[in-house]
């Protein structure tokens, strides 16, 4: 190798891909998979013919990086490149066009150049909206394949940087459940990250206060409110969580169980949102369990059971949440009494959310079937007097409504007689007065003057005619 020819950088040292620098770049960082980048380039044949340029177009060019949306030898080469860096990329076939080519322009098994120039590019955003929430760019790429799934084990090495000042907060190494990380002051957009590592990535996190710490800060770590923060985030090991699909039934019902149990827990400690992830972790285990042909009676009942039980907790940790939502917790309370329609609980609580909904009348027929199954639930016994007293609070206000609304009605309709008795008065002293004192002339502004509305609506109604005799018009 020569050093015109440039540096090996495919990854299987099989000269497919010749880097040679022509200007070096700034600083240090270079752009990640899944960065939108925006270059420059020329692509010439070995001969130097040009097929292609976006210069002569003066249009830069931007594409995904490592999304297979370019060829293989730019994915590899533009991954290495420093803002500012021009460098040539020489692209054995099986790297570009392969045996195919790229008619016309390009032939067959072509070995190509290109001579490239790295204008910037924009990180990887992982936030849920692409709101540029979260943000990671790869310090050190990761290796093989399987990233974190919800529920893995994980092992992390962080350092956590207000971003507004530089000061560092956090420095430690911790082990946690994907999505329960929070009980080990892990912030959202770390655990959305996570969920793309490959093991021994080692990436900075820009995140903002809604995955991180939120409007209400975190005082244990020293995080003010609304702050934006950055971490510098290692995976070195992680374990991932048996997939439901992997599992037969025994395991399935087994999962589930110490789903709920954590589920529960959460919930004594006044820990809704962990509460929510482990009951839906239940139902997402379960959901098509007892449906199953080729799952036993004994395991569909168990399933059953456990489905009714974290439908039910969802439908109470849901009233417990601030603010509170109704719509979800009324969806399951109802899904709860799909498996049991007489369940007082799910009764109870479906009754609750609908009342929180502005659904008394509804929500009345729920608390009612629970007292008829228990007449002792003195709870349910008052929620129908909020019931009852909710009906008549809104019907009083529909009939003040109505009368508000019939009382407009009249005020208009007798503004309205007013106005047409005026026009009437009005047109008949104007005929008179047009008389002039009896001398029974019929002037010209009499004899062209248009009927009012009033007239036209109530053609009946008496006038004076031109020999000064009223008339029916």
């Amino acid at each position: 190798m020569t050093v015109d020819e440039g540096v090996d950088i495919s990854k299987n040292g099989d000269r497919g891909v010749l880097k040679r620098i022509i200007k070096e770049g700034e600083g240090t960082d270079t752009p990640n998979a899944g960065c939108q980048v925006t270059v420059h380039y020329t692509g010439t044949l070995l001969d130097g013919t040009k097929f292609d340029s976006s210069r002569d177009r003066n249009e830069p060019f931007e594409f995904n990086l490592g999304k297979g949306s370019v060829i293989k030898a730019w994915d590899i080469g533009v991954a290495t490149m420093k803002k500012g860096e021009v460098c040539v990329l020489t692209c054995a076939p099986e790297y570009a066009y392969g045996a195919a080519g790229s008619p016309p322009k390009i032939p067959p098994n072509s070995t190509l150049q290109f001579e490239i120039e790295m204008i910037d590019w924009k990180v990887e955003d992982l936030s849920p909206t692409k709101n540029k929430g979260i943000l990671r760019h790869i310090v050190e790429q990761g290796s093989g394949y399987d990233s974190p799934n919800d529920g893995a084990l994980v092992t992390v090495e962080l350092e956590g940087k207000l971003l507004a000042d530089g000061k560092i907060f956090d420095t430690r190494t911790v082990t946690f459940n994907l999505g329960e990380g929070s009980e080990n002051n892990i912030c959202e957009g770390i655990e959305r990250a996570l969920e793309k590592f490959l093991k021994g990535e080692k990436s900075r996190i820009t995140i903002q206060p809604k995955y991180a710490f939120k409007s209400e800060g975190n005082s244990e770590l020293g995080v003010p409110p609304n702050s934006a923060v950055e971490y510098t985030v290692t995976l070195t090991n992680f374990e991932k969580a048996k997939e439901s699909w992997s599992m037969d039934g025994s395991e399935k019902l087994e999962q589930a169980k110490i789903f709920k149990e954590k589920g529960t827990n959460y919930f004594k400690a006044s820990k809704f949102q962990l509460a929510i992830k482990m009951y839906k972790r239940v139902i997402n285990v379960l959901e098509d369990m007892p449906e199953d042909s080729s799952e036993s009676d004994e395991n569909k009942t168990q399933a059953k059971e456990l489905l009714l039980s974290a439908h039910l907790n969802l439908s109470l940790v849901y009233l417990k949440v601030t603010p509170v939502h109704h719509f979800e917790a009324r969806d399951h309370a109802t899904k709860a009494l799909n498996f049991d329609q007489t369940n007082v609980k799910g009764l109870f609580r479906r009754g609750q959310a609908l009342l929180g909904l502005g659904e008394a009348e509804t929500a009345l027929k729920d608390f009612q079937r629970v007292v008829e199954a228990e007449p002792q639930n003195k709870a349910a016994a008052n929620q129908i007097l909020v019931c009852r007293a909710a009906i008549q609070k809104q019907k009083q206000k529909e009939k003040q409504l109505y009368a508000n609304m019939f009382d407009k009605f009249a005020k208009h309709d007798s503004e309205l007689e007013k106005i047409r008795a005026k026009e009437q008065v009005d047109v008949i002293g104007e005929k008179v007065g047009e008389w002039g004192a009896g001398e029974g002339e019929w002037t010209d502004q009499m004899r062209d003057r248009k009927p009012t509305e009033f007239e036209k609506e109530n053609p009946n109604i008496l006038m004076l005619d031109k020999d000064g005799q009223f008339q029916n018009m």
